[in-house]
């Protein structure tokens, strides 16, 4: 996954300008085989200086709205609002409607002193969001964290491929990499995925009856670092030096790249001068780092062995492995899986009912086995998935610099953006927005059951398209489908075991936090 990895709901009326929509009632199934493209990166020439709306739009050209205040006081007083005073959702909601625009300008922390330029042009809405992944016209050099880089000396003094722009020759080495350690352990995602969780969900079952609750958050992500190293290098890391402090050392990892982006619930004038203000020194982690990349550079021996092969060092593989196993895709799973428990969690028995009966039925038709043929024929599993990563998407913030000057569009009006400016999306909103989505504040776990296919190419959670996939020429997340596909595996072993739970629901820096206080065994 991509970007910075926290998220939170919104409210529908950030959009009271955006309220009438007219969506297809009637649905039919749709399933994403695995797949990755290692195309080459398409060539541009010719580029026009400005891109100018479409003569058939006839949107009315408006200025951007908004101001960045002053230099210095403007940052800090948006940063203040955006951790304290309003909050997130708020801090774009106010802005949204004082503006009566869902483009408009802003400061983006973290500011000064860390960030040399904080000022953004925000986008909110379904459609001018897409300007995010066009790499014809964004730039996505070294902006995976936002308006700042974190140091290199966090990971080995390279830039990982998350801050390369396609345009750079590494980021096409590096993300068929990626692309190549996915297919050569294909065949081992189903098997040590039930393996392990089996062996997670009977541990929470022990837990539970001697308790009377258990949290999920700590045994899930334990199982899942557990089932990345199998799955990826078929090393348990629980069985080397690492042993159980995995799913730790990556925390205080990722917490010194993303502090300035993050409150951890501190009073503001503890977290303003030690995490916003300054960077954390990466030399206090360099053991805890160390242990992670000795863990991959002994157990990812064919993949590195395949870098070497493609001109690149092992070195430098290593630490991009290490950065998307555990920073992109383990990071990702450590949001995404207890969302997926918090959603379905609060449907309720109907939908529990629903889910068990279709996804029991399908696995005894395909003679008691799970594949991803089997998986295809559970369009109600899939679409709840889906409709997880669009509510709560576990990646809410993108960024692209202008590569030349560009006119981007909303709903309602056509905008001009100069070059070298940078353009910053709130994914919530996004995929909230009314005038794409029926219900938008709501989980509708059919929502792309039949028809309702053709909303997935507004699902925006791997920054890109649900209905397109990761190539070396753009900047979609590397292992994308696989992330869905696990996503499906989870949901799928939750009901063979369980006809329906209950959980507690709290909040963390990184996500939800849940309690599961009931799991009734499987009765038919």
């Amino acid at each position: 996954m991509a970007s910075s990895a926290f998220s939170s709901p919104c409210l529908q009326s950030q959009f009271k300008s955006l309220r009438k929509s007219s969506k297809p009632s009637t649905r039919r199934s749709f399933f994403n085989p695995i797949t990755a493209s290692v195309s080459e990166k398409p060539t541009i020439s010719n580029l026009p200086e400005t891109v100018s709306p479409t003569e058939s739009s006839k949107l009315p050209l408006r200025k951007i709205p908004g101001d960045y205040g002053l230099p210095l006081i403007g940052p800090i007083k948006d940063r203040l609002d955006y951790f304290y005073k309003q909050g997130k959702e708020e801090y774009f909601k106010s802005r949204a409607q004082k503006y009566r625009s869902t483009v408009y300008k802003a400061n983006m922390p973290p500011g000064p002193f860390i960030s040399p330029d904080p000022r953004v042009v925000v986008v909110l809405d379904g459609k001018s969001f897409s300007v995010l992944f066009d790499v014809t016209k964004v730039e996505k050099k070294d902006l995976f964290t936002g308006t700042y880089m974190p140091s290199t000396d966090l990971t080995g003094g390279y830039r990982i491929l998350s801050y390369l722009d396609p345009s750079e020759t590494k980021h096409g080495q590096l993300k068929q990499l990626l692309f190549y350690l996915l297919k050569s352990r294909r065949d081992y995602v189903i098997p040590e995925f039930s393996s392990t969780y089996s062996q997670l969900f009977e541990s929470l079952e022990k837990d539970l009856a001697s308790k009377g609750k258990v949290s999920f958050n700590d045994p899930g992500e334990q199982a899942a670092f557990s089932f990345l190293g199998r799955c990826y290098f078929g090393v348990n890391p629980v069985d080397t030096k690492v042993g159980t402090d995995g799913p730790t050392l990556i925390a205080k990892w990722v917490l010194f790249q993303l502090a300035p982006i993050l409150t951890l619930g501190l009073p503001a004038f503890i977290e303003e001068p030690t995490i916003h203000t300054f960077r954390l020194p990466a030399f206090i982690i360099k053991k805890d780092y160390q242990r992670l990349y000795d863990y991959f550079y002994s157990s990812g021996g064919s993949v590195l062995d395949e870098a070497e092969r493609m001109g690149l060092t092992r070195e430098e593989a290593c630490h991009n492995i290490l950065f998307a196993t555990c920073f992109n895709t383990f990071g990702g799973l450590k949001i995404f899986f207890p969302n997926v428990l918090k959603w379905i969690g609060r449907a309720g028995v109907k939908l529990h009912t629903q889910l068990a009966q279709e996804i029991r039925s399908v696995i005894k038709s395909n003679g008691g086995q799970i594949t991803m043929a089997a998986l295809e024929q559970m369009p109600l599993m899939k679409s709840a998935v889906y409709e997880a990563f669009r509510i709560e998407p576990p990646v809410p913030a993108q960024y692209g610099r202008a590569k030349r000057d560009l006119i981007i569009e909303s709903h309602d009006a056509a905008f001009e953006v100069k070059e070298g400016q940078m353009i910053f999306g709130y994914q919530p909103f996004a995929t909230k927005d009314p005038k794409i989505f029926d219900r938008p504040e709501e989980y509708v776990p059919d929502r792309f059951v039949g028809e309702g296919e053709k909303l997935l190419k507004h699902v925006l959670w791997s920054n890109g398209p649900e209905t397109e996939h990761p190539t070396v020429g753009n900047k979609q997340c590397a292992g994308k489908d696989f992330v869905v596909f696990i996503s499906r595996l989870f949901v799928v072993e939750l009901f063979r075991r369980y006809d329906s739970f209950e959980i507690e629901v709290g909040s963390s820096a990184l996500g939800s936090s849940i309690t599961i206080t009931s799991l009734k065994r499987a009765s038919f």
